[in-house]
């Protein structure tokens, strides 16, 4: 890339590299050294949006999730939008009921190896994928059971069009999660959704506000504020505290977008939003895409060959191989897989960026269907992790990020509890599709990434002071111009021989003249004598 390259620049050549032309739903992420994600903004420079150094590792995903998916002209958009819901999914994103989830996981089975045969599928074969967060044996059971006998035939673009029907039918389908506190100080997750704002508690869904109802958002520190106006001129402001300024920052520019891209009719009607009631404070930002509805009648006449998908090829992954990518490298022993609990402080950290298709719990270097050996220990652990109503929850998406004071153990043991790669480096290794050497190699490049140099921190508080200094700046030149202002209006009033209606007004008030002749008539006369004097004596010298 070029220094002055911007973001639209780096999305058009990435666009054009996948054959995609309904590329507006999708964006690039990103994640700085301090762990907070950002969306790459196409109208400015890439170098300059980026903290960390070069090579830049980013990462290609849904961001506006289509309103019907199923309604997307191409199949390649469609097969995009599938893959970023199954990663949904299998990152707890996506809450479901048992028999939902277990449909869902056959559309998978069916898209990803075809029909079932029992040559090739002994029993237990669906236990080799990882869906989901938790599993269980009888999940498993009826997840086989579904692709058995009722979606024989199918072929994968059919599959995946009935995952993605059954997927939009859910209450969390499109929800990117933003972990943040009440003011009870409970833990919440935020999220924008084609249809509104929603606020996830737990595994139920507290608030669900539409976009025309959203009137105004903004932030203020750590401080989110949304603005509701409802039936019967009711006015509410919900407040949510994030993690970091930044956080809230991103929160509300995610909100900005969101709104902008569902609720307005034309891209025309975009304007710039302040963070701040104050024009001199805080942030201002502004959408620069087309909105959904422009996006459905640009989709409307495409008119081209569809393009080839490459369904086992698109997204590869080193650490987390589909079925189609042949066995595994490397194994996890389904006794250390567990499921991971975020505690309220855990939940706060950031949500992990992995690219990966349908993980293979196979724990052999062979086979990729030989059914793995199970202890009882195993059975009795995974007999606890069942998927159901009362214990999927959403927080399952917040991953744990390892720091730099852990040990190398602890990262390699953090990789093989969540199932995905657990690195920014990793992840750019598996999206560009070259395996590491060794295990070791995985290694050095995972300790690599996770640990940002001192530098990162200083930046920080480096901008923070420069963003208060810029204020205080603002603040003052606004003041002194507001000063200047007046004391125009002054001179005018007291000296012009303007005699317009609205001065003339001013001027016959009591107390107009009160002022003009107390105070100051006397004071031009002691400012006329220093003049006067200050001349004089220059003359003199």
């Amino acid at each position: 890339l070029q220094r002055d390259a911007k973001g639209q620049y780096l999305f058009d050549l990435l666009c054009h590299h996948l054959n995609l032309l309904e590329k507006d739903y999708f964006g690039i992420r990103f994640v700085d050294p301090d762990k907070q994600r950002h969306w790459l903004e196409f109208t400015k420079s890439v170098v300059k949006q980026m903290r960390a150094q070069p090579p830049f590792t980013m990462c290609f995903r849904v961001k506006f999730y289509p309103t019907d998916p199923a309604a997307l002209k191409e199949e390649i958009t469609r097969y995009l939008v599938f893959l970023q819901i199954k990663r949904d999914l299998y990152h707890g994103r996506l809450l479901c009921k048992t028999s939902d989830a277990a449909l869902l996981a056959a559309y998978i089975l069916q898209a990803e190896i075809g029909d079932y045969d029992p040559g090739k599928h002994p029993e237990g074969y669906s236990s080799k994928f990882q869906f989901f967060p938790k599993h269980s044996e009888k999940l498993e059971r009826k997840i086989a059971e579904i692709h058995k006998s009722e979606l024989s035939g199918q072929p994968p673009a059919t599959s995946e069009l009935n995952f993605l029907r059954k997927a939009q039918t859910l209450e969390t389908y499109g929800v990117d999660p933003h972990p943040c506190k009440d003011v009870s100080g409970n833990a919440a997750f935020l999220a924008f959704t084609p249809f509104g704002f929603v606020v996830l508690q737990g595994n139920k869904r507290v608030h669900f506000i539409k976009w025309n109802e959203v009137t105004k958002m903004k932030f203020e520190g750590k401080t989110f504020y949304l603005y509701v106006s409802q039936k019967e001129e009711k006015k509410i402001v919900l407040t949510y505290f994030a993690p970091t300024p930044e956080a809230c920052k991103h929160l509300w520019k995610c909100g900005i977008e969101n709104q902008a891209f569902y609720k307005l009719e034309k891209s025309s009607q975009v304007r710039t939003v302040s963070s701040s009631n104050l024009f001199f404070k805080g942030s201002r930002f502004r959408y620069s895409g087309r909105v959904a509805k422009e996006v459905m009648e640009s989709s409307a006449k495409i008119k081209r060959e569809p393009p080839e998908i490459h369904r086992a090829g698109l997204v590869p992954s080193r650490s987390c191989p589909s079925i189609t990518h042949g066995p595994r490298l490397s194994s996890v022993p389904r006794t250390r897989r567990r499921a991971v609990h975020i505690s309220i402080m855990e939940g706060l950290e950031s949500l992990r960026d992995s690219a990966h298709s349908t993980p293979v719990r196979s724990a052999s270097h062979g086979d990729a269907f030989v059914a793995p050996s199970r202890s009882g220990r195993a059975e009795s652990s995974e007999r606890v992790a069942v998927i159901a109503d009362e214990n999927y929850s959403p927080a399952d998406s917040v991953l744990p990020t390892p720091v730099a004071e852990h040990s190398l153990e602890l990262m390699l043991l953090s990789r093989q509890v969540n199932g995905a790669p657990c690195s920014i480096e990793e992840e750019k290794e598996s999206e560009a599709g070259t395996p590491a050497a060794t295990e070791a190699e995985e290694a050095g490049g995972e300790l690599r990434a996770l640990c940002p140099g001192t530098g990162g921190l200083g930046a920080a508080q480096a901008e923070q002071v420069n963003k208060f200094v810029l204020s205080v700046l603002r603040l003052l030149l606004v003041t002194v111009g507001l000063l200047f202002v007046l004391l125009l209006l002054l001179i005018v009033l007291t000296e012009s021989d303007l005699d317009t209606a609205f001065f003339r007004d001013i001027r016959q008030t009591p107390e107009f003249e009160q002022f003009h002749y107390q105070y100051f008539c006397p004071l031009r006369r002691w400012f006329a004598c220093k003049v006067r004097a200050v001349v004089s004596l220059l003359i003199d010298t």
